[in-house]
C-alpha cells in the first residue's frame, strides 16, 4: 500500500481547517500543514489533530504549495484548501485507489462548491474539475499568482475519480463582491505580464457571455436565485479584469 500525505497552506483558517483534516482521517498518513504566519488559533488546532505544522512567509500560492510538496513525508500528495474537506464517496474512492498502489500519476476530481448555503450544481461553477492528488515526481504547481493549478509532466497519467471535493465558497453577498475586487486585480496583472491585450469591445461583450454562458448555456438557472447571483458576478469579475488590464495597458504606454 502507498502511503499519502495530505498537505495543506494555510492563513488564518482557525475556523474550517478541522473539519477539512477531519474529512482526511481515513485516507491520511501524515497531515502537513505550511502556514503564512496566522494571528489566529490555526497552530494549536493543526497541532491538536496530529498535524505537522510548518511556518514561511507568503511567496504565492503556487510557490507556497510547492514548498509544503517538500516537506511532505510520502510521494503521493493530497491537496487541499482548509475551507474543502472530501466526500465520503471521494475519500472512499481514494482509499481503494490508495490500496491498489495508486496506479496512476495523479487523480482529479470534481468540486462541488457550497454558495451562502447552497450547493451548487450547474452552471460555471460545476463540476470544476482539479487535479489536487498527485504522485510528487509527476506534476508541480504553477507559479501564477492567481488560479495556481498543478500541471503534471507530459506522459503523466491522470485518472478522474467519483465522488465530489466539497468547497465552502462565500458566506455571504459582500464577501463575494470583495474577492472579486481583490482576483480581477491580480487576474489582470498576471494577463499583463504574459503579454495579454484586451480592447473597449471586450470590456463591453465579454462579461454579456460570461453571463450567457454561465446562467443559460450551463443551466445556471437550475440552481435558483444563487445561479442568478453567481452568473451576475462572473460577468461583473469578467467586466473588472478587462477594465483593469486595459488601464494597465494605457499607463504603460504613457
Amino acid at each position: 500500500m502507498e502511503k499519502l500525505s495530505i498537505v495543506i497552506i494555510s492563513f488564518n483558517e482557525e475556523q474550517h481547517i478541522a473539519r477539512c483534516i477531519r474529512s482526511a482521517d481515513p485516507i491520511a498518513d501524515e497531515v502537513l500543514v505550511l502556514d503564512s504566519f496566522s494571528t489566529d488559533g490555526t497552530a494549536s488546532v493543526v497541532r491538536s489533530l496530529g498535524g505537522r505544522f510548518f511556518q514561511q512567509a507568503f511567496t504565492g500560492y503556487g510557490a507556497q504549495k510547492n514548498a509544503a510538496t517538500v516537506l511532505a513525508q510520502y510521494d503521493y500528495i493530497l491537496f487541499l484548501d482548509a475551507d474543502e474537506l472530501l466526500s465520503g464517496e471521494l475519500c472512499q474512492e481514494i482509499s481503494e485507489e490508495k490500496n491498489r498502489g495508486f496506479p496512476f500519476d495523479g487523480y482529479s476530481m470534481n468540486r462541488l462548491n457550497n454558495y451562502c448555503g447552497r450547493w451548487i450544481r450547474h452552471g460555471s461553477w460545476y463540476p470544476d474539475k482539479k487535479i489536487r492528488l498527485v504522485n510528487r515526481k509527476k506534476a508541480a504547481w504553477s507559479l501564477d499568482i492567481v488560479h495556481e493549478s498543478l500541471v503534471p509532466e507530459e506522459a503523466a497519467r491522470i485518472h478522474h475519480l467519483p465522488g465530489n471535493l466539497l468547497h465552502y465558497t462565500y458566506s455571504n453577498l459582500a464577501e463575494h463582491a470583495e474577492r472579486n475586487n481583490k482576483y480581477s486585480t491580480l487576474s489582470a496583472r498576471l494577463l499583463y505580464e504574459k503579454g495579454k491585450k484586451t480592447r473597449v469591445w471586450k470590456i463591453m461583450l465579454n462579461p454579456f457571455w460570461a453571463f450567457i454562458q454561465s446562467y443559460w448555456l450551463r443551466a445556471g438557472f437550475m440552481d435558483g436565485f444563487a445561479g442568478l447571483v453567481i452568473a451576475v458576478q462572473i460577468a461583473h469579475l469578467t467586466f473588472l479584469k478587462h477594465a483593469k488590464l486595459y488601464q494597465l495597458q494605457k499607463t504603460q504606454a504613457k
